[in-house]
């Protein structure tokens, strides 16, 4: 058997074995790209993802907020032209922001729906089951993708039935409307929900908040969920909704544990809901993937909506 000497060389190499461990997944997520015709690298999504979910943006914004340097930034972007535009903003001219064109905005949508479904599904495939020891862990990540690459999970697996996607501008309809049916289907819409639903992008995401959507091929977007930033570190999940044509096919969980994986992915870990006892299989699915009663997060936050009488936070199984 080859020996793996930088596997040998401990944890004091772990920088440079996540690295490899890197350039072996990016290496196979470009192949993904190149089967399905997407004209783009793994390293540069999310650039178009920041710049569409949070821009028009200035170039050392966008450094910030991806955590990169600023001349890393510029570099990558000198190979988005066709895709990324700066634009003078509206009363001065001197100064320019970063935005999406034309091309990359039809970019990042088959971005979102043809190629990080498939991506995403391999990945997980590949970490699942890992616990443990990090390093021996790692081990087994290196082990798996050696005699499986990322590409060959992708191909055996097929077309995805569902992914989720991440907000943009052009899905805020998309959001008022599905958790607007639901509310008023079982109770009345209050003025906190309104003004949620009327003003995710300022009240949510500009807060440091998410909100998903759930896509099928055939039926489109057809659920949504929220984290919301509140108080002393929590973070509330909130409108839940899906469509009724959707039920039946599981959207309410995978929306929900696809919420809850962005949420440990972000450090978020003091995660709370609320709702009502009306909401009977709702409250059984979020039993199932880890909430549990409790009643200091009704005396926190319980009185944000009148028709709360349910209050649940996050305990992931240990």
């Amino acid at each position: 058997m080859e020996v793996d000497l930088l596997a040998g060389f401990g944890v004091g190499f772990l920088g440079s074995r996540l690295k490899r461990l890197a350039e072996r997944m990016q290496a196979d997520a470009a192949e993904v790209a190149r089967s399905v015709d997407v004209p783009v690298q793994p390293a540069q999504m999310a650039y178009l993802m920041t710049i569409r979910l949070h821009g028009p943006m200035a170039v050392g914004e966008l450094a910030e907020r991806l955590q990169l340097a600023q001349p890393t930034v510029t570099r990558a972007l000198g190979t988005l032209g066709e895709f990324v535009e700066a634009r003078p903003m509206p009363g001065d001219g001197r100064s320019k922001r970063l935005a999406l064109t034309e091309k990359g905005e039809a970019l990042l949508a088959r971005v979102q729906t043809e190629l990080l479904p498939r991506i995403e599904a391999a990945a997980a495939e590949l970490v699942a089951g890992l616990s443990g020891d990090f390093m021996q862990g790692l081990a087994k990540v290196e082990t798996r993708l050696t005699e499986k690459s990322l590409l060959a999970r992708v191909q055996d697996a097929g077309p995805p039935t569902m992914w989720a996607r991440d907000f943009s501008d052009d899905l805020a309809e998309a959001f008022y409307r599905i958790n607007a049916d639901w509310i008023s289907d079982m109770f009345s819409l209050e003025q906190n929900d309104i003004d949620l639903l009327s003003r995710p992008r300022e009240l949510i995401l500009d807060k440091g908040g998410v909100v998903l959507f759930a896509e099928t091929p055939d039926l489109g977007v057809v659920g949504t969920a929220a984290l919301m930033v509140s108080k002393d570190g929590w973070v509330e999940l909130t409108k839940m909704g899906v469509t009724p044509e959707a039920r039946g096919r599981k959207v309410g969980e995978y929306l929900l544990a696809k919420t809850l994986e962005r949420a440990a992915s972000l450090g978020m870990d003091k995660v709370y809901l609320l709702t009502n006892r009306k909401c009977a299989a709702a409250i059984h699915l979020y039993e199932k993937l880890g909430f549990v009663h409790d009643a200091e997060i009704m005396r926190l936050f319980g009185a944000r909506y009148e028709r709360c009488d349910v209050a649940m936070v996050f305990s992931p199984p240990r």
